[in-house]
């Protein structure tokens, strides 16, 4: 009977222990104040999060604009969802495809500074939705431009937006691109608009 009251004492407070080396080890709660931009939260304009087309085209007028402009940044972060990903597929040069994962902060980033030396204009030229519930799915085909005049984009791609309504609002949780190549060109489906 002892030898038992003993052993049990001693699982008991191996497994305290364990528990306690455990506890350590965890993430510590951040304060709201203190969290990355990246989870935060920021108000939208209720017209552009009101309907997909709305969510959309604030897409691609927050990053639409001549050389130099700083774009509302506020604005495009609060389009997304917390922990939203941006992804873009590229050729690598030996051949083949890689696909590179950026948070939007990432993305303001990157783009923020390419924006300062060079003008940017997208458009969705056409559209491919597919609803249920409250996911969507949707193929916008873009044209790039420098200048809104150039004659001719100087690229052309799918944007794959994943989309969630909560009941309120809608929000973005993915774009997913690839601009056109010759090994991908676009198909005529694919310039045509479906909605």
């Amino acid at each position: 009977m002892y030898r038992t009251i003993l052993t049990f004492w001693m699982l008991l407070s191996v497994s305290m222990n364990f528990a306690s080396l455990l506890a350590q080890d965890q993430p510590k709660p951040v304060p709201s104040s203190q969290q990355p931009a990246a989870t935060q939260v920021h108000e939208a304009k209720p017209a552009d999060v009101a309907s997909p087309d709305a969510i959309l085209a604030a897409t691609y007028d927050v990053i639409s604009g001549p050389a130099g402009q700083e774009r509302d940044w506020n604005r495009m972060r609060s389009l997304f969802y917390p922990g939203a990903r941006l992804i873009r597929t590229e050729a690598k040069k030996e051949g083949g495809l890689y696909a590179a994962v950026l948070t939007p902060e990432d993305f303001i980033e990157r783009a923020g500074n390419y924006f300062k030396k060079s003008g940017f204009y997208e458009r969705e030229i056409a559209r491919h939705p597919e609803r249920w519930g409250s996911l969507m799915q949707a193929f916008s085909t873009y044209e790039s431009r420098h200048d809104p005049k150039d004659p001719t984009p100087f690229a052309r791609g799918i944007n794959s937006f994943q989309l969630f309504f909560d009941g309120t609002r809608w929000w973005i949780m993915t774009i997913y691109w690839a601009d056109e190549s010759t090994q991908t060109p676009l198909p005529p489906e694919f310039l045509a608009r479906s909605h």
